[in-house]
């Protein structure tokens, strides 16, 4: 079969504003499977442009495929471009398959199936063995019926499969890199990137966060295998910079301290960048000189808040004087770290911001990423938010950075006005600005002035988006909008 994987453009801040742009591993993992396979796989990127629906639509049309799959990691907020743009495929080539795949739609299968009849087949959960049977049920004009792990109609009625098994094995699939112009894709200012995972799911139970449910549990790639592909990816294709999607790579110290002495065996000169839990680093403390010997450059830690109570809530597991200590330990090594604080789990007060403000500059992050509370109903919290009102209803504005939730105490101007201050404040107070322009490590300046200059350009639009928006007064409740 001739197959074409689409990655839409998105709408989402951090998708626009940035000249950087990483790869769609998703599809990438998806594709390398079907490769093997004997199909012939091609990538669309349409993020470049971005590409306007009517030039991908050329593009289909032209590469003339027996069947279109879309995916994206944008989940909710991903949704309306890719039913648009599959929309608009479908009704160009009639009769060609359209299957879809990812978080949104593994939760949401149901109701896109009712609501968009141009939609053949959904892959629930993981996909690479189960896009590999859908593709051959297509081809052969076999019954659906018989792929687990997909969603699609028997008789004009939306229905699902038994759920595919979980694949143990990470590195019985590989990824198709040879899909893209590894030339094409940036990170970390102008250097030549790529997204890998070592590790799906994780063994937290936090509410905000559907990668329990997603992954089922913790698995991770062979560690001396994938440090030989990311020595490969180094070597052959020039890639500089390996951004990790894992949710939480570290869980087993074991595992990550094999991978890290592997990668080390390599000497290649590679900037890693990735998320963690502050525990795990504490954990690690004395193997911290192996991340930095790796290539560790910055780590992301999802503090998400400092009250205990609002902690308790999302049953984020962690502890103030963790985080706190894995900054330091983190800045010991030579290693930047980056907080991640969540604004509306609670409906916050003036007090409650200050008090959160003084407690992050009490943490000293070199960096701060701030982000809405989204409930995606996929989520535990989406039941805790089931009786808030949404104030914003755009589904592609469900993205972390724009306000979804209405808050009591406070209109949506200060609630914004209180997340913009304390942005300026952690990112612009002097201890800040002496590190992002005088650091000791050339490496690690260039790292936050890279981070900079995109704060300057999303500060100022993210303002604008904000006052050319339209918020409901009244909105419907979480539970009534979805």
């Amino acid at each position: 079969m001739r197959i074409l994987l689409v990655n839409v453009p998105h709408p989402a801040i951090g998708s626009r504003i940035p000249s950087d742009h990483l790869p769609p591993l998703g599809l990438l993992a998806i594709g390398g499977p079907l490769i093997d396979d004997g199909h012939e796989v091609r990538l669309l990127d349409a993020e470049f442009g971005p590409m306007p629906t009517s030039q991908i639509v050329r593009y289909a049309t032209d590469y003339c495929p027996d069947a279109v799959l879309f995916g994206h990691s944008g989940s909710t907020s991903g949704h309306p471009v890719i039913a648009e743009v599959a929309r608009a495929v479908a009704n160009a080539m009639p009769g060609v398959p359209i299957v879809y795949g990812g978080v949104f739609p593994t939760y949401h299968w149901q109701e896109i199936l009712e609501a968009e009849p141009y939609v053949t087949a959904i892959v629930r959960g993981e996909g690479e063995e189960t896009a590999r049977r859908l593709m051959t049920a297509l081809a052969h004009g076999d019954e659906l019926a018989g792929v687990p792990g997909i969603a699609y109609r028997n008789a004009g009625e939306a229905c699902s499969t038994a759920p595919a098994t979980m694949i143990t094995n990470l590195d019985a699939y590989r990824i198709g890199w040879e899909l893209i112009d590894h030339a094409r894709y940036s990170y970390w200012g102008g250097l030549r990137a790529v997204v890998v995972q070592f590790s799906r799911g994780c063994p937290h139970l936090c509410s905000y966060c559907g990668q329990r449910s997603f992954w089922t549990r913790w698995r991770h790639r062979d560690p001396v295998l994938f440090a030989k592909e990311l020595a490969r990816l180094y070597r052959e294709h020039g890639v500089k910079v390996i951004n990790f999607a894992d949710e939480n790579p570290t869980v087993s110290k074991k595992a990550w301290q094999a991978f890290l002495e592997a990668l080390i065996a390599e000497k290649v000169d590679l900037i890693l960048v990735g998320s963690t839990r502050a525990d795990d680093i504490v954990r690690d403390a004395d193997i911290l000189h192996l991340y930095k010997k790796a290539g560790w450059d910055r780590f992301l830690l999802g503090l998400e808040n400092t009250d205990e109570t609002t902690l308790a809530l999302i049953e984020k597991g962690a502890a103030i004087a963790t985080d706190r200590e894995a900054i330091r330990l983190l800045r010991q090594h030579g290693i930047l770290s980056m907080a991640t604080w969540v604004v509306g789990f609670v409906e916050e007060t003036d007090r409650d911001h200050w008090r959160g403000l003084r407690q992050l500059l009490s943490y000293d992050p070199d960096q701060i990423q701030m982000l809405y509370s989204t409930p995606h109903r996929w989520t535990p919290y989406f039941q805790h938010a089931a009786d808030r009102r949404v104030i914003t209803t755009d589904r592609r504005l469900w993205d972390y950075k724009h306000q979804v939730l209405a808050n009591r105490h406070m209109p949506p101007w200060r609630v914004m006005l209180w997340f913009k201050f304390t942005e300026a404040v952690l990112q612009a107070r002097p201890k800040a600005l002496v590190r992002t322009f005088f650091h000791r490590r050339r490496r690690l300046r260039h790292a936050m002035q890279w981070y900079t200059r995109i704060g300057r350009r999303v500060w100022p639009y993210e303002i604008w988006q904000f006052l050319k928006g339209h918020r409901l007064k009244q909105g419907p409740t979480v539970a009534e909008f979805w």
